[in-house]
């Protein structure tokens, strides 16, 4: 009985002592290489929305906190937290803030499969890129919208959908600018725009309009008409493609009234309910 408690008695012992000897080692250890972590970075990260997407340009919320501190970063650098995340951020930095316009996606194409024509049936892999290889994709287009879900899938906050007519949609109102969806897509149909700017050129299309329009009904054909009616010359024009300047655009509508083939696109339902909205807080 005496041989048995023993052959147990001895391996628990030496166990144990070297359980004391390995902890005593990493007690000392973390003593003596113990960093002090300046609790600004602890400040900073507590006040940002967490969503580690890297919108910032560096990896994580925590890379942000410690760029800002470090006085490497701006505090008006995470355009998921808006206006009100760099303004926290600026006080506790004990700087101003100089603002920042809260910027969403937008897809830069309206060809979807009731406007655009296809140049054959892919039946492949269900994403852009896949797709994007086979001939540039089944569109017509080089430049349109697949509408395949890539984007969908990259975004973390549930802010694009697919339509019927396949093509992408994005969510203003969930987007949040992390910009994922644009380095995401393949086509480079997706642009970052102000969100209190309501007129897009919903066309990414290079090409003159003699080779574009029996391609997509929707395309911009450069025909200048915008240019010429925006009454703060707010367009410009590159490429065969408008261009709108966004710091010079007032909201008129004007531009995407006269567009002759609905290439610019206006939201004059969001810009009333943000109208109302801002009514009723007032």
């Amino acid at each position: 009985m005496n041989i048995e408690i023993e052959s147990i008695m001895y391996p628990v012992l030496v166990l144990g002592g070297l359980g004391f000897v390995f902890a005593s080692g990493l007690a000392y250890a973390s003593q003596k290489f113990h960093v002090e972590v300046d609790p600004k970075i602890t400040e900073v990260r507590d006040v940002l929305p967490g969503a580690n997407c890297g919108a910032c340009g560096v990896p994580g919320c925590d890379g942000f906190a410690r760029g800002v501190v470090a006085g490497e970063l701006p505090v008006d650098g995470c355009p998921v937290g808006g206006s009100e995340c760099a303004e926290a951020v600026a006080k506790i930095m004990g700087v101003e803030s100089k603002g920042l316009t809260k910027m969403v996606a937008k897809v830069i194409c309206n060809g979807d499969s009731t406007k655009c024509k296809e140049n054959f049936v892919y039946e492949g892999i269900e994403d852009c890129t896949a797709a994007a290889l086979v001939r540039g994709g089944s569109k017509s287009c080089a430049y349109g919208c697949l509408g395949l879900s890539t984007c969908v899938r990259a975004c973390p906050f549930d802010a694009i959908e697919i339509t019927e007519e396949k093509i992408a949609k994005i969510i203003i109102e969930k987007c949040t600018g992390c910009k994922k969806c644009v380095i995401a897509c393949p086509k480079n149909v997706i642009d970052m725009v102000p969100y209190d700017k309501y007129v897009v050129v919903a066309c990414n299309n290079k090409e003159p309009a003699k080779v574009v329009r029996p391609k997509c009904s929707v395309s911009c054909i450069g025909c200048k008409i915008c240019v010429k009616a925006c009454p703060v010359d707010a367009i410009g024009f590159d490429n065969n493609l408008a261009i709108i300047d966004y710091e010079k655009c007032i909201n008129c509508f004007i531009c995407a009234k006269k567009c002759p083939t609905k290439a610019i696109e206006g939201e004059l339902d969001r810009m009333k309910e943000a109208k109302s909205r801002k009514k009723l807080s007032s």
